[in-house]
């Protein structure tokens, strides 16, 4: 197989994508483990160290999992994981690794935002959009999104279904998301949030809210999106220069029962987050 020396791409990068193309073309099914570091060293002519940094690239995707002391495994169709980027959205992400994310619009109609979404958005006038984000048809999260109605004019139900926000806001409006701010918190399902995410009323969900901007630096909108605490983990990688958060269904953890202590377990894990983000 080997890798193309003349390709002005990091090495990694060109081992990781082979290996992304066997994955999503199941060459190597879920469950199956990955070739060992010396075979693919030898498979690919390249050193430990290109190999590892390309494994530890497909484990941040969460197309692999990578487990002390076990061979690193393809992870299966259950176990989703998605990139929080600062500004940009889940769709893109989704498809771009072969997994198909759904979105069912549960209500877009005119009504004036809480006061958070007024004070960034700095307008009454608003449309309140209201989503539910599925993988292979289990809920995932329950999106609020709040958008300036003068900035979206015709926006309707039927072109968010099953689509990006971003993109449609991109291609359709001239709007392109670029820069914001986010933080997570840990809350108990209120019995809307229970029905439409299928959890009992009082369990913990991982609430993300933030405010985006655009390409001008003009508000574009306001959100909270509530996740799964059984279905969804936040994960940081954290450097000099950038941090990032990654958010992904968990495949490891049981699932909690939902009661008080697993509500409080949930703050603890948010307030673990938080504190390496300070």
């Amino acid at each position: 197989m080997g890798v193309d020396r003349s390709d002005t791409r990091p090495l990694h990068q060109q081992v990781a994508q082979s290996l992304r193309q066997e994955i999503l073309g199941h060459d190597l099914p879920p469950g199956a483990a990955l070739p060992s570091e010396a075979e693919l060293c030898a498979t690919f002519g390249v050193g430990r160290s290109v190999v590892r940094q390309a494994v530890a690239g497909l484990a941040g995707e969460g197309l692999v999992i990578r487990r002390q002391g076990r061979p690193t495994v393809v992870a299966s169709p259950a176990e989703y994981r998605r990139l929080v980027q600062r500004a940009t959205g889940l769709f893109e992400q989704f498809a771009n690794r072969g997994q198909e994310l759904r979105t069912t619009v549960r209500s877009l109609r005119p009504q004036a935002p809480p006061p958070p979404a007024e004070t960034f958005l700095r307008t009454k006038e608003t449309l309140r959009l209201e989503r539910v984000r599925l993988v292979d048809g289990d809920a995932l999260s329950f999106v609020r999104t709040w958008l300036p109605a003068e900035r979206v004019p015709g926006l309707s139900a039927e072109q968010l279904t099953d689509a990006s926000l971003h993109q449609l806001l991109t291609e359709h409006y001239g709007l392109r998301p670029v820069s914001g701010r986010r933080q997570v918190r840990a809350v108990a399902a209120d019995d809307m949030l229970a029905g439409a995410l299928g959890v009992e009323p009082g369990g913990p969900l991982l609430l993300l809210e933030g405010e985006t901007s655009d390409q001008q630096g003009r508000p574009l909108e306001w959100f909270a999106a509530w996740h799964r605490a059984d279905r969804v983990v936040f994960d940081i990688d954290v450097s000099e220069t950038v941090e990032t958060v990654r958010i992904g269904t968990l495949d490891e953890a049981p699932a909690p029962a939902g009661g008080p202590a697993d509500l409080a377990r949930a703050r603890e894990l948010v307030a673990e987050l938080q504190h390496l983000l300070a």
